[in-house]
């Protein structure tokens, strides 16, 4: 029967892809290493890694069992964290990760809502892209996710919308197209532009660039950030203009104006939903208080264009 103790020495061997830094990760020394992951493949009746003087590849079973171990190792750990919170009689957690444009107007009011309704639950929160949270779910790092739409179909994943937003343009303060109240896509094919790398979250980074291109051109990306507020940091500095959610205009950031978009291409959508793996009584709680919050927002977006603001 493989142990734990196996299944961490073959994520380490997996992910230093090497024996010797494995076992100086570990604290042991390399023969009893190399007999463990030998031990395992003999177990399974698989290869697990290719090597000769050293690990050139991990095969296929070898990727599969990563994963599972990955898996086994973060539920243990979490049993063992379970366990020691029902002792101190804290019986609830909820790991949770989210786009870092609900800081600022959404994520607040969820958690002050939902902390109200469950005063016994532990929270785990961490900031983290689109793609950074499906594979913490995946690998159950995380129970429930604030992911940006669109992405790829998750089999192991329930994905459900809850709030349907916009991007609006985000111009320095002192950029001539800041005298206007509405901006085209198409003023902007001259423009530079600061964007998010596409791996970070690839389907709203397509959706920019399609919109683009129903305007009549390919955005001239000349600075790439993977956070927002470093987005509208760039902004500030009149490195270039940036397309970010309504959501994130709230923060008022110095130096930094925020134009709706019209035109071909506009509205850009951009869309929140909740992801999770397993749902339990705790989950189905805070995805109906999001929903009731997303609500709000939405009903408050609807009185502020009425004024004449943004967002």
């Amino acid at each position: 029967m493989i142990e734990l103790r196996q299944l961490r020495q073959f994520v380490a061997v997996a992910e230093e892809m090497s024996f010797h830094r494995a076992a100086e990760r570990l604290h042991m020394a390399q023969p009893p290493l190399t007999a463990a992951i030998r031990k395992i493949e003999q177990e399974l009746g698989v290869p697990l890694l290719e090597r000769g003087n050293r690990i050139t590849r991990i095969t296929e079973a070898g990727q599969v069992f990563l994963i599972e171990a990955r898996r086994t190792l973060a539920q243990f750990e979490r049993t063992l964290g379970n366990t020691r919170r029902a002792a101190r009689g804290l019986t609830e957690s909820l790991r949770l990760t989210f786009v870092d444009s609900t800081v600022n107007a959404l994520l607040p009011g969820i958690l002050r809502q939902f902390r109200q309704a469950h005063p016994q639950a532990e929270f785990h929160l961490q900031e983290a892209t689109t793609a950074e949270q499906l594979i913490a779910l995946r690998d159950d790092r995380a129970d429930i996710g604030m992911v940006v739409l669109p992405i790829a179909p998750q089999d192991e994943l329930q994905i459900l919308p809850f709030l349907q937003d916009r991007m609006v343009l985000a111009l320095p303060d002192h950029h001539p197209l800041a005298t206007q109240r509405h901006v085209t896509l198409s003023d902007l094919a001259d423009q530079p532009w600061v964007l998010f790398p596409a791996h970070y979250g690839p389907g709203m980074h397509a959706a920019i660039l399609q919109a683009c291109a129903v305007a009549g051109f390919s955005p001239r990306i000349v600075q790439e950030a993977r956070q927002m507020q470093t987005i509208g940091g760039l902004v500030a500095g009149g490195v270039g203009i940036a397309l970010m959610p309504a959501l994130f205009a709230v923060l008022k950031s110095p130096g930094v104006v925020f134009r709706e978009l019209s035109g071909a291409g506009s509205p850009v959508p951009y869309t929140l939903a909740l992801a999770l793996r397993t749902p339990s009584p705790l989950i189905e709680a805070f995805c109906r208080i999001a929903g009731e919050q997303a609500a709000a927002w939405q009903r408050a977006v609807i009185d502020n264009r009425r004024s004449g603001g943004i967002p």
